[in-house]
């Protein structure tokens, strides 16, 4: 989930806006079953799990584009970040909303 989570935090933050902690608070996806550099090559696409906070259209939209959801809980790792805003030359800093944990910066 690792490189997974890091590229959905860079797209809620690049592609759609959002703040430092917005970003880390959407709802999360994984994907499982890719193929791998230790042989195992994927025949069927793989399996996808949601977070709870993804909207049902959007679960139904994937499964008729052909898509497996498999349930999915506690997958979605842990989340600090520091942001250093050039602009407004302040720190903005969040923290996971799924567990324990802080971010602090000076």
């Amino acid at each position: 989930m690792q490189p997974q989570g890091h590229v959905q935090i860079l797209c809620n933050i690049i592609d759609f806006g959002m703040n430092v902690q917005a970003a880390g608070d959407a709802a999360r996806y994984i994907h499982l079953g890719s193929s791998s550099p230790t042989g195992y090559n994927m025949t069927d696409g793989g399996d996808v799990g949601l977070e709870s906070g993804v909207c049902s259209s959007v679960e139904t939209q994937l499964i008729q584009r052909g898509h497996k959801i498999i349930p999915m809980k506690n997958a979605w790792g842990g989340y600090q970040a520091i942001l250093w805003d050039k602009l407004f030359k302040v720190y903005h800093a969040a923290t996971e909303m799924r567990k324990d944990g802080q971010a602090a910066g000076y």
